[in-house]
């Protein structure tokens, strides 16, 4: 019986809120999340921050969110790491994973640069993006409405 009071009572707020204009969220409605990786691959704490980065991509992914994967600062290196076809990164199956289920990523020109990283990743074709200052712009992630997730 509680739970039904519950759900009339709730009904009943959601239905108030309508007509006073004011917009309810819904619970499937798809969202838009830009995690930004900037932790490098020298230390255990780089490692963890690049697995969470890419476990919150492919969770957010597989609930129907829109994900990109930003490799800014430190990041670069794991940009290079997984790109490289030979890496034995534990990371890659994984990182494999998220480009098969259409993960948008984008890497930051300046700082693969300044992490040495810059020409191997050129070799491989792997588009580099110095839209504002040499780096990606943030604030055009955000005008699209993309919520930032920074590691």
């Amino acid at each position: 019986m509680r739970d039904g009071v519950r759900q009339a009572l709730l009904g009943g707020v959601i239905l108030m809120g309508m007509q006073m204009g004011i917009p309810i969220p819904s619970a499937q409605a798809a969202g838009k999340y830009a995690i930004i990786l900037q932790a490098g691959k020298e230390s255990h704490e780089g490692m963890a921050r690049a697995v969470h980065a890419f476990l919150y991509a492919k969770e957010l992914k597989e609930h129907g969110h829109e994900v990109v994967v930003i490799f800014d600062g430190a990041g670069t290196e794991w940009a290079e790491e997984l790109s490289n076809p030979e890496s034995q990164s534990k990371l890659k199956p994984m990182y494999e994973q998220l480009k098969q289920a259409g993960i948008t990523e984008t890497v930051c020109d300046f700082c693969a640069g300044a992490f040495a990283v810059k020409e191997r990743l050129a070799q491989r074709q792997v588009p580099m993006t110095a839209e504002y200052a040499g780096h990606p712009s943030i604030a055009k992630w955000v005008d699209a409405g993309y919520e930032l997730i920074v590691l």
